[in-house]
């Protein structure tokens, strides 16, 4: 039966974010508000944990997951970033963009794309995830809320609950998120001197980066 932490979306109680944090160091997948959406997110470093996110989603590992950061200090040691990517990473962030970038031997293997050895990586802007990084000490491997066979990422805890409790640990519930993905950027390709490429556009503003569709 999954634990449901009610907290406050503005000034989050740090009691029930620490419970939930201890539920992530424990091999718990935990769903957890963002500024796009609901997410599923488990300890980077636990590879059960891990299989069962992808399990829960029905994804295989050609499926992209992403890194959630606190802040560029973090993601640095996970991407291989160089001044150019930097420069944008550091206008766009927190914010509701996802970036693919170079991954290092950092990233377990597992959580890099097979093929491209490139990783996802967000920097949120949703202060109870924020209070959750902090909490936790380390990035969380992340994948949006969206139900198997299902296009559409829940957006009500309680409904998340009464879906997946039997297979996520804790449901944190902090209101409704806004029901739209992330901008996602790829910025691999400035790493030979060419510019990012928009694979999708979202919440996040492309303007704020000098980018369009």
């Amino acid at each position: 039966m999954a634990q449901f932490f009610d907290v406050h979306p503005d000034n989050p109680q740090p009691r029930l974010l620490k419970q939930a944090a201890q539920l992530l160091h424990g091999g718990g997948v935990v769903a957890v508000p963002t500024d796009s959406s609901y997410a599923l997110v488990c300890h980077l470093d636990d590879k059960a944990a891990a299989d069962r996110l992808r399990q829960i989603r029905r994804v295989d590992e050609k499926h992209h997951l992403t890194l959630l950061c606190r802040d560029l200090s973090e993601l640095a040691s996970y991407a291989r970033v160089d001044n150019r990517q930097y420069r944008l990473l550091k206008s766009a962030t927190p914010g509701a963009y996802t970036f693919i970038l170079e991954a290092t031997k950092e990233v377990p293997r597992r959580v890099s794309h097979p093929q491209r050895k490139t990783i996802g990586l967000r920097v949120p802007e949703h202060r109870t995830l924020q209070a959750l990084l902090e909490l936790h000490g380390a990035p969380l491997l992340a994948t949006t809320l969206i139900p198997p066979d299902e296009t559409e990422p829940l957006n009500d805890p309680h409904e998340i609950r009464e879906r997946f409790e039997h297979q996520v640990a804790a449901v944190i519930a902090a209101g409704a998120c806004p029901d739209q993905p992330t901008s996602v950027i790829d910025l691999t390709p400035m790493g030979t001197g060419e510019d990012a490429v928009v694979l999708r556009e979202g919440r996040g503003d492309l303007g704020r980066l000098g980018l369009s569709a």
